[in-house]
């Protein structure tokens, strides 16, 4: 299929559009390089510079190129400056999310993988979290993938969009070409390989006395090939499913001294690391129930734990201790 995908520059968009392309298909690899790197597209993907907010030029494009369909993952993505700057996040989330799903419908587009995120469930009452808990985001970030996701039924209705949405949780690990790599960075672990290699003196734990285990959050870890394994079976069910939601994720929660250990582990060096408050919105704990995913796609983690992920992206970062820079 020809395919556009939006934030084809990040480092999910990147995985995602070299797979696409490694499968064969035409892929079309949209960004605005405000957070994605050039060099993370792969050569064999067309690329384009746009902004989501540029509704005009968006149309104009889509009208040119009539894909079959969007993987759509340009997103604001951080947590605490959702809380701080709402309005970026609906801006660039809604506000171009909508320029999206309008310029589809014009250019007579009517397939849509979404790239969400387990932020749309905010505290969750139990985990493993279904796909059918109960939605109280308790950030900007959550609330705007959340409005987006809710436009996507009425767009069914009116105008016969299919869609999958794709909620996943802590997204790590690397590809031979492309890994992690932000800036500034705010992931935990791509901060921790900054601490091994020196580039930082220690990292911060945001919060130390949550009702877990050793008082550290909780998180699912998936590894990027996995969800990018699962936007292409996405694409190639999402005739047959018309309108689907599904949580990816291993079903294994890790705190984040656990992090820091397994980090330990596969790098061969210390990681010193100091307990910091905690930070608004960040839930004790997130792990995904997938078993809708696996049951109705066949889908499965090649990457089940957390060792392995933590590896393939360590050996990545060894390979480019610069990330993307030049």
């Amino acid at each position: 299929m020809r395919i556009l995908v939006t934030g084809a520059a990040g480092y999910i968009g990147s995985v995602v559009t070299e797979l696409l392309v490694e499968s064969g298909h035409e892929v079309w690899a949209l960004d605005n390089l405000q957070h994605g790197h050039r060099q993370a597209v792969h050569p064999k993907a067309h690329f384009v510079a746009l902004d989501l907010r540029d509704g005009a030029s968006l149309r104009e494009l889509l009208q040119a190129l009539r894909p079959e369909a969007v993987v759509h993952l340009a997103a604001e993505a951080l947590i605490d400056v959702s809380i701080r700057d709402p309005g970026r996040f609906y801006a660039a989330n809604v506000c171009g999310g909508l320029n999206l799903l309008e310029a589809m419908r014009i250019a007579g587009t009517e397939r849509l993988v979404f790239s969400s995120t387990a932020a749309v469930y905010g505290e969750p009452e139990r985990v493993p979290i279904p796909e059918e808990a109960p939605l109280r985001p308790v950030n900007a970030y959550g609330e705007s993938k959340l409005a987006f996701e809710r436009m996507l039924p009425w767009y069914r209705r009116a105008f016969g969009l299919r869609y999958v949405v794709l909620r996943y949780f802590n997204a790590c690990g690397a590809t031979e070409r492309y890994g992690e790599y932000h800036v500034p960075e705010t992931h935990l672990i791509p901060i921790l390989f900054e601490v091994a290699l020196r580039l930082r003196p220690f990292v911060s734990v945001y919060g130390t006395d949550y009702e877990t285990p050793d008082g550290t959050c909780i998180r699912d870890y998936i590894h990027v090939v996995d969800i990018a394994r699962a936007h292409l079976l996405a694409l190639e069910h999402l005739d047959r499913l018309e309108a689907a939601i599904y949580n990816l994720g291993n079903g294994n929660g890790y705190s984040n001294l656990e992090v820091i250990r397994t980090v330990e582990y596969v790098t061969g060096r210390p990681i010193p690391w100091e307990p910091a408050p905690r930070r608004p919105g960040d839930p004790a704990r997130l792990i995904a129930s997938a078993e809708r995913i696996r049951r109705e796609l066949g889908w499965e983690p090649l990457y089940p734990d957390l060792e392995r992920m933590v590896a393939s992206a360590w050996s990545w970062r060894v390979r480019h201790p610069r990330g993307y820079a030049p």
